[in-house]
């Protein structure tokens, strides 16, 4: 706190809201067993949601199986934690290729997506998303990215979307969005069930040629 001329300045420092207290957690899916540092709880008023393992862990989990993954985050700080994650999944020596890697990517960001296109040029064939859409104000903008990406191989990659449904308005939101992008929405066949009393259910979604 300071004072200019007679009147208070309130200065706040955003490490007061940053929890480093990383565990080093152990998950089982099936045969693969990851180990991973996170937080066991983590507050989500400094979106650092990211700091937490949520179920599935796609990304490091897809690192097993795929040549390359790259993993995104716009926070600085997800990207430090991922980063860590990154280093100790490749010291585990269950990585298929050394391909696993995270990149600064705020939605709708046009120089970060081009930086991202640039840095990988042949594009990529899946773009995952698991559990993504929580603010509304956030959706066009996801599909704003999405759609950039989907165009650099326009009919030769897919974006699968965990969704979990927490609002009408959102269900809506999401479908709109991308078919007023030139979008297919599918929804894949078997996959609504209930997680935590809400209803989740995986939609691929291609941009037609």
């Amino acid at each position: 706190m300071e004072e200019e001329d007679g009147e208070e300045e309130i200065i706040f420092d955003d490490s007061l809201f940053i929890n480093r207290d990383y565990e080093l957690t152990t998950f089982n899916f099936g045969d693969s067993v990851l180990q991973l540092f996170c937080l066991p709880s983590a507050s989500t008023d400094y979106d650092l949601t990211g700091q937490l393992v949520w179920p599935g862990i796609t990304g490091i989990l897809c690192s097993r199986f795929c040549k390359e993954v790259v993993l995104t985050d716009h926070n600085d700080e997800v990207l430090e934690i991922l980063k860590q994650n990154i280093k100790l999944e490749s010291s585990s020596g269950n990585l298929i290729s050394s391909g696993l890697s995270a990149e600064k990517l705020e939605w709708g960001n046009c120089d970060e997506m081009g930086q991202i296109l640039q840095k990988y040029p042949k594009g990529f064939d899946l773009i995952l998303g698991a559990d993504i859409c929580f603010q509304q104000s956030s959706v066009p903008l996801l599909f704003r990215t999405v759609e950039v990406l989907l165009r650099s191989r326009a009919g030769d990659c897919k974006f699968i979307l965990a969704y979990v449904s927490r609002a009408k308005i959102m269900d809506d939101m999401v479908i709109n969005e991308a078919v007023k992008l030139g979008m297919e929405v599918n929804e894949v066949r078997g996959t609504r069930c209930i997680i935590s009393n809400l209803e989740g259910v995986i939609y691929e979604i291609i941009l037609p040629k």
